[in-house]
Parts: structure tokens; sequence; C-alpha cells
């Protein structure tokens, strides 16, 4: 599990697929990404889950992320990216999946 914590922005996002990468790498394996610590989320820091969803999925894993904050879930849904993460509210319900 790998939580995303302050401002997700293009500044923090450039950093991200290092901090990710070892977690995405392994095969097979689910990478959970909480967002709940998050207190901004851009368009950088979608670009980053949709680098980390394709990055998993090319091992035969799945992302799961895990959301409650209503701006960020928004911005998901407005971009149509919300259906491919399926964002769950706890991290119990990213974990049963």
């Amino acid at each position: 599990m790998i939580e995303l914590h302050g401002e997700i922005d293009i500044a923090s996002a450039m950093a991200g697929p290092g901090r990710l990468a070892p977690a995405a790498a392994v095969s097979a394996s689910a990478v959970v990404i909480d967002l709940r610590p998050a207190t901004f989320f851009d368009c950088s820091g979608l670009r980053l889950l949709l680098w980390a969803r394709r990055h998993v999925r090319s091992r035969s894993g799945q992302l799961r992320v895990v959301c409650d904050d209503e701006r960020i879930l928004r911005l998901l849904r407005v971009t149509g990216t919300a259906a491919l993460l399926r964002p769950v509210a706890m991290l119990t319900d990213a974990l049963a999946c």
C-alpha cells in the first residue's frame, strides 16, 4: 500500500513513478494507492494514477484506489477515469477486492 500525502501536483507527481515503481513491479500483485491523506490533487496526480494503473496491469496486477475526498472523486468522474480506477472510500474495501 502506498499513501500519497499533501499536495499531489506537477512537482510531487514528477517523483511519483520512482516511488510507485517498486510496488508496481511485482508480478500479479495488487497495489493499493491511498489518496485520503492528499490535500490537493490535480491532473498531474491523475496522470500518475494512470501511469501506475498501466504499469501494474502490464504485470497482470490490479491497482486499487482509496479516496473519500469529493473534490478528487469529482475530478475522476469528470475525466472518465473513475470507471477505470473504481475508487473506494475505505481501505478495507480496497483490500477485500
